[in-house]
């Protein structure tokens, strides 16, 4: 098939199987995050504070992955873009919520560091599709 349409084709049809798999790549990885910060919260102490900041992050870190997915169904480039600022806004928040418990010394830095890194490396990577895709929108508009 690929020789059929000649290799400008064959470029596009690499580069869509790159972009799915990328983005399979990554529901599992915000989904493996997520269930990973659901694991910790089970460890959680039962103090009132402890439980309010742990919901708090379940809260935040489950919406990255389930708009993530979302993002992956989006219809148009602007829906792509509004559906990952959600997911950037979530991992900022869930960062946030991770850093509180261990600054609020519910939680020890060792048992937080390995999630907070990922999280910071998935914010990275979807802060960054996001720019792209703005850049993107920014120039259709303009021509």
């Amino acid at each position: 098939m690929l020789n059929y349409y000649g290799s400008e084709n064959k470029r596009r049809v690499l580069t869509v199987d790159r972009k799915v798999a990328f983005a399979e790549e990554m529901k599992n990885r915000t989904k493996q995050f997520a269930l990973r910060v659901i694991n910790l919260y089970r460890y959680l102490p039962k103090t009132t504070e402890a439980q309010i900041l742990g919901k708090q992050l379940l809260r935040s870190v489950t919406s990255v992955a389930a708009n993530y997915r979302a993002v992956c169904r989006a219809r148009s480039n602007r829906e792509f873009f509004s559906k990952l600022s959600i997911v950037v806004e979530e991992m900022d928040e869930s960062a946030f919520w991770m850093e509180m418990l261990m600054d609020a010394n519910i939680l020890k830095e060792d048992l937080v560091h390995d999630l907070l890194k990922e999280g910071n490396e998935i914010l990275k990577i979807v802060s960054k599709s996001r720019k792209k895709v703005n850049n993107s929108i920014i120039k259709k508009f303009n021509n």
